[in-house]
């Protein structure tokens, strides 16, 4: 019999998506082949990072991102990174696993970089031909111009520039409300965004590695009573997800067509879900997320059920593209 591959998967992180990973990790252990793999959880946190190996919790020695059992070595072969946010989405800990030599799922530390930074990712995808909405950018202690307020116009949404489900989203409807959303996201992130009130449905495109290159998986429409598809909406059932979304041809080989040219020109692996306005026709690119939610109840797997992929083959296509 081949020698099984010791798989790590890692979740958790430092961030408010903490209970959020430790689900998607879950998940990922429950379905991925353990013919083929030695299956690890590795809960990565801000108290420190552990291996559960036979029922004990064993600290990971940085040095090499090992685990020592009664003098034993267990070295990784290959990461399955179920992070949401930081140190797992950001770039943090693929640039460490790079300098290591440890394969893991998933885009590499600059792409993952640049797309947790919504305003260098809506830059760079607007300079490829995406569309976006109208923005300005705000780093602490700048101060914003009423001209400049006037630019966007009300209501708008102000983010966080570095955070991911919907944590540090406020949608404001006048200058009051304004001013205080920009206090309020100051005190989790030194960078947000204003941007435009798109009237609109949103649509969220989940790609994946597929035989032949990228695979489109099918769209979702996501509808909900809330201002905006916020954490109680997506993690609480506060939302109807429609898979695949009710929407015209035009408007499916438009996102289509947006999805795999960002896909492709940025060099992102593994899988991504982006986040999209349908306006008038038109879509405007929200966010990309490189690591999306893999809870049975989470958008992606709900896509690639429909596509006709298992759990158990997504997951395969992700350990095997980083392979």
């Amino acid at each position: 019999m081949e020698k099984r591959i010791n798989l790590g998967v890692i979740m958790g992180g430092y961030s408010q998506e903490r209970e959020i990973s430790l689900k998607s990790g879950a998940q990922v252990m429950r379905h991925v082949d353990s013919n083929r793999f030695k299956i690890y959880a590795i809960d990565i946190s801000a108290k420190g990072w552990y291996c559960e190996v036979d029922s004990k919790r064993i600290a990971i020695d940085r040095a090499d991102f090992s685990a020592n059992l009664n003098g034993e070595k267990i070295s990784f072969d290959l990461i399955f990174n179920a992070i949401h946010g930081t140190p797992g989405e950001d770039g943090v800990l693929q640039a460490y696993f790079d300098l290591l030599g440890i394969k893991y799922t998933g885009s590499n530390s600059y792409v993952s970089a640049l797309s947790f930074n919504k305003r260098d990712l809506l830059s760079v995808t607007s300079d490829i031909g995406i569309p976006r909405a109208k923005h300005l950018s705000l780093n602490k202690g700048q101060a914003l111009s009423t001209e400049e307020i006037e630019k966007v116009g009300f209501p708008c949404f102000v983010k966080a520039n570095r955070s991911g489900s919907s944590f540090g989203v406020h949608k404001v409807k006048s200058e009051k409300e304004l001013q205080q959303a920009i206090l309020d996201v100051f005190e989790m992130n030194d960078e947000l965004i204003i941007e435009e009130h798109l009237e609109g449905i949103e649509i969220t495109v989940g790609v994946i590695p597929g035989e032949n290159g990228p695979q489109v998986l099918p769209m979702t429409l996501i509808k909900t009573e809330h201002e905006f598809f916020d954490y109680k909406a997506k993690y609480l059932g506060e939302s109807e997800e429609i898979t695949p979304a009710p929407i015209d041809q035009s408007i499916e080989k438009q996102l289509t067509q947006y999805a795999l040219k960002i896909y492709k020109d940025l060099g992102f692996k593994g899988a991504t879900r982006s986040e999209f306005i349908i306006r008038d026709g038109i879509a405007y690119l929200l966010e990309v997320n490189t690591t999306p939610g893999l809870t049975e109840q989470s958008i992606l797997p709900q896509q690639a059920r429909c596509a006709g992929i298992s759990e158990a083959r997504l997951f395969d296509r992700l350990i095997n593209d980083a392979l």
